[in-house]
């Protein structure tokens, strides 16, 4: 296994910049959810749903109540419990994420908020995050660590750093082997090139125009229904998606200037947010074009 590797730097010269306690690293996790990507695949559309989150009984090798670091969401398919530790995560911090992890419908039963998805079970995941990692800890999650019940576990290292001009850099190091099936739907192969969910969506879209360069908004929408992806829809306009990302915080479309589509009337942004469900209805609806495109599962 590869370790999955982010590193938010140049080549300047760092100084090390820890975090002195947790809540100051979690404070830092909340406003740059980013860096708790886990991978490329299924992994790398993440939210912080909430903060704090106290659990009846969560400790239960312990005989006491628990609370929850963070919990985060990744596409529309996975809830993720987040535990943080200023220092080395270990057998111990393993075996208090299961307690965690094995009382997880407290948290949907008491906040439904958290999870709305076509009312479809999440799948849940475990992620651990310190400033080292023990090297039993890393053998188990490198060879793909799951739960008595299933869970796949993983692990973070980060790392942060102070420059020149005190910017700040952080690396992070995963450890995360997690067993992808095609029921994941988590790659996707167009035009010779692998892509994952919400990348696919973009670049299908974008090649999309580029053969129909006159399209407008509405023939795209034709081609295209918004009731693919569900609520969103499968794009919206550029002002909609920036506006979108200022009042919530979060992207729920791809908003940069290499990601957005020149239409001849608009600009548009396509959804981020994609599922096993409707991505696979978006294949199917790709692959019935009588356009040339064709999407396969990889």
């Amino acid at each position: 296994m590869e370790i999955f590797r982010q590193i938010t730097a140049n080549n300047i010269e760092l100084k090390e910049y820890p975090f002195l306690k947790e809540l100051a690293m979690e404070a830092y996790l909340l406003e740059n959810e980013e860096i708790l990507k886990l991978d490329n695949n299924n992994f790398n559309d993440v939210t912080v749903l909430d903060a704090e989150i106290a659990l009846k009984s969560g400790r239960k090798t312990s005989n006491r109540d628990g609370r929850i670091d963070i919990l985060a969401k990744y596409g529309m398919d996975y809830l993720a419990i987040v535990e943080l530790k200023i220092n080395e995560i270990n057998e111990d911090t393993l075996n208090q994420l299961e307690d965690y992890l094995n009382e997880k419908e407290q948290l949907i039963n008491k906040h439904p908020e958290f999870w709305d998805e076509n009312e479809n079970p999440p799948q849940w995941i475990g992620v651990m995050i310190g400033n080292s990692i023990s090297p039993e800890l890393q053998r188990k999650l490198q060879d793909g660590y799951k739960t008595e019940s299933g869970i796949s576990i993983a692990g973070m290292v980060i790392r942060r750093f102070r420059g020149q001009t005190n910017e700040i850099y952080v690396i992070s190091d995963t450890f995360f082997n997690y067993n992808y099936t095609n029921r994941d739907f988590s790659k996707f192969e167009f035009k010779g090139v692998i892509y994952n969910k919400s990348r696919l969506v973009n670049k299908v879209v974008k090649s999309y125009v580029e053969k129909n360069p006159t399209v407008t908004f509405a023939e795209l929408e034709q081609a295209f229904p918004s009731w693919i992806q569900g609520s969103m829809g499968v794009f919206t306009t550029k002002e909609n998606a920036q506006e979108i990302y200022n009042r919530t915080g979060h992207k729920r479309y791809y908003i940069k200037a290499d990601e957005l589509i020149e239409l001849s009337d608009d600009t548009i942004a396509t959804c981020t947010q994609w599922g096993i469900g409707n991505i696979r209805t978006f294949v199917d609806t790709v692959n019935k074009m009588n356009n040339g495109f064709k999407i396969e599962n990889k």
